[in-house]
C-alpha cells in the first residue's frame, strides 16, 4: 500500500493543531481590529519580477519558482512586504491616509530548516502608508507590543530592540565612509551578534581592513544600549542630520513612555535588519530567556513602493511568525487546551424520536449552537457515555415517554440535574440556559 509523506519543512494540521493556529490568528485579528487597521489578502503566486525588484537576483535560491503553462516566470510569495506595496501602490490615489492594512497569510521559502522555521509557515503583516513621521512606529511598536501582550506575556517574557538605519548612515558619514562602504559595514553590524569580528572580513575584503580608531568607533556605536549614550555620543560627533535624528529618536521613545510601552522597548544600535529597502527606524522582539529566534521584526521602507515602478509613498511595516511565536506560548504555558466541544449533547430513542429530534436539532443549529448526536442507533447507556465524554454541557433526551407526552428533558451534564420542558419552548429554554437565565 503507498504512504506519501509530507514535504520537508511542509506543515498539515490535524483539527487540534489546527485549534492552536486559530486561536493565534483570532487574537491577533482582534488586536488589528482595535487598533483600527484594515484587513487585505492578496494572491500566494505573484511574479517572479517582483522579488527580484525588491531583494535582487540572489532572492531566487530561496523561493518556490518556475515557469507556469502560459510561460509566465512566478514564485510562491516568501513574504507579504511587496505584495502591499503593489497593492497600495495600484490605488494609492484613491486610499485615505494614513493607510493601515494587516494581513495574516501562508509563505513559503526554500531554506535551511531549524528550530521555528520552516518551508512555509504563517505571519501576521502590520503595515503603515502615508505617514512620514515617527508616529508610524509609534503605533506599529504598539501594535507589536499588544499583540504578544495579548496572549498573557509580559515584558518578562519578550521585549522589543530598536535601532536605526539613518542614525547609522549618518554616523558612519560622519567618519568620512561613503554610501557604498557603509552599506557593507552595516551588513557586517548585522551579522556580528552572530559572528563576532569574523562579520567584518567581507567588508575587508573589498574595502580593506578599518583603521583601529575607527572600528573602535563603529564597534562602540554598535554596543550602544540607552538614549543616554547615544546622546554622549552624537554630542561628541556633532552634525546638523545626527542632532536631527535624534531628536526623532526622543519624539518616538517618549510616545511610547506615554503610552506605557517603554517597559518593552530597548535601544540597541546592534540591530539593523539585514533587508536593504529599510531606511530608518528598525526594530525586532526576542523572548527574553534567548532561547528562541526573533519573534517579530519590521521598520521604515520609505522607498520600496516607489522602486516597484509606482509614486513615492513613506512606509513602516512588521511581521510576526506563526512557528517560534507558538513555542513561546508553549514554553510559557500560555497555550490553552482548546476543547472543540459541542454546545449540546441530543440523546434519541427509537426511529420516531429520530424524527422528532432533527426539527430540533436544525433549528438549534441554525441559532448558532453546536450540537451533535449518534448518526446511529445505540442504546441508552452509550449515548448517555457519548454524551459526558463529548464535553458538552447540556444533553436533549428523546424517549418514548418524553415524545409521547410532547417534552423533551434537559440535562445540565455539569450539575447533573434534569427537567422537562415542552417541545414548543426548547429554543427559549436552551438559550436560557447558556445565557444563565433559566
Amino acid at each position: 500500500m503507498a504512504s506519501f509523506q509530507t514535504l520537508p519543512g511542509f506543515r498539515e494540521f490535524y483539527p487540534d493543531a489546527l485549534a492552536r493556529r486559530n486561536h493565534l490568528f483570532r487574537l491577533w485579528r482582534q488586536t488589528a481590529h482595535t487598533f483600527g487597521f484594515a484587513e487585505y489578502d492578496a494572491p500566494v503566486l505573484e511574479p517572479l519580477e517582483l522579488y527580484k525588484t525588491k531583494s535582487g537576483d540572489e532572492i531566487e535560491a530561496q523561493l518556490f519558482s518556475f515557469t507556469d503553462k502560459g510561460g509566465r516566470e512566478v514564485a510562491l510569495r516568501p513574504e507579504m512586504t511587496p505584495t502591499v506595496c503593489r497593492l497600495v501602490g495600484e490605488r494609492a490615489n484613491a486610499l485615505k491616509r494614513p493607510i493601515k492594512w494587516f494581513s495574516i497569510a501562508e509563505f513559503y521559502r526554500y531554506e535551511r530548516m531549524q528550530k521555528g522555521r520552516g518551508r512555509c509557515f504563517f505571519q501576521f503583516n502590520a503595515d503603515i502608508f502615508g505617514e512620514p513621521g515617527i508616529e508610524a512606529e509609534t503605533e506599529l511598536i504598539a501594535l507589536l507590543a499588544q499583540n504578544l501582550c495579548a496572549f498573557g506575556l509580559n515584558e518578562s517574557d519578550f521585549y522589543i530592540r530598536l535601532s536605526d538605519r539613518n542614525l547609522w548612515f549618518y554616523f558612519l558619514e560622519a567618519l568620512g565612509f561613503d554610501e557604498a562602504r557603509s552599506r557593507s559595514l552595516l551588513s557586517a553590524v548585522d551579522r556580528f551578534e552572530k559572528l563576532g569580528d569574523e562579520a567584518f572580513r567581507p567588508d575587508a575584503e573589498q574595502f580593506g581592513a578599518l583603521d583601529e580608531a575607527r572600528k573602535t568607533q563603529v564597534l562602540a556605536f554598535l554596543h550602544i544600549k540607552s538614549l543616554a549614550s547615544l546622546e554622549t555620543l552624537v554630542s561628541s560627533l556633532g552634525g546638523d542630520k545626527l542632532r536631527s535624528r535624534l531628536d526623532d529618536w526622543k519624539r518616538l521613545l517618549r510616545n511610547l513612555e506615554a503610552m506605557g510601552l517603554s517597559r518593552f522597548v530597548e535601544v540597541d544600535l546592534g540591530v539593523v535588519r539585514g533587508l536593504a529597502y529599510y531606511t530608518g527606524f528598525v526594530f525586532e522582539a526576542f523572548d527574553r530567556k534567548g532561547e528562541l529566534r526573533a519573534l517579530a521584526g519590521g521598520g521604515r521602507y520609505d522607498n520600496l513602493v516607489g522602486k516597484l515602478g509606482y509614486a513615492e509613498l513613506p512606509a513602516v511595516g512588521f511581521a510576526i511568525g506563526d512557528m517560534t511565536f507558538a513555542l513561546l506560548l508553549e514554553q510559557r504555558g500560555l497555550m490553552p487546551n482548546l476543547i472543540q466541544a459541542p454546545d449540546v449533547y441530543v440523546v434519541i430513542g427509537g426511529p420516531e424520536e429520530r424524527l422528532a429530534a432533527f426539527a430540533d436539532i436544525h433549528a438549534l443549529r441554525a441559532a448558532g449552537y453546536r450540537v451533535d448526536y449518534p448518526m446511529r442507533e445505540l442504546a441508552f447507556g452509550k449515548q448517555f457515555k457519548a454524551a459526558a465524554e463529548s464535553g458538552a454541557r447540556l444533553a436533549l433526551i428523546y424517549g418514548t415517554d418524553e415524545r409521547a407526552k410532547g417534552v423533551v428533558k434537559l440535562r445540565d451534564l455539569t450539575e447533573r440535574s434534569e427537567r422537562e420542558v415542552p417541545t414548543t419552548h426548547l429554543l427559549a429554554e436552551v438559550r436560557g440556559f447558556f445565557d444563565g437565565s433559566s
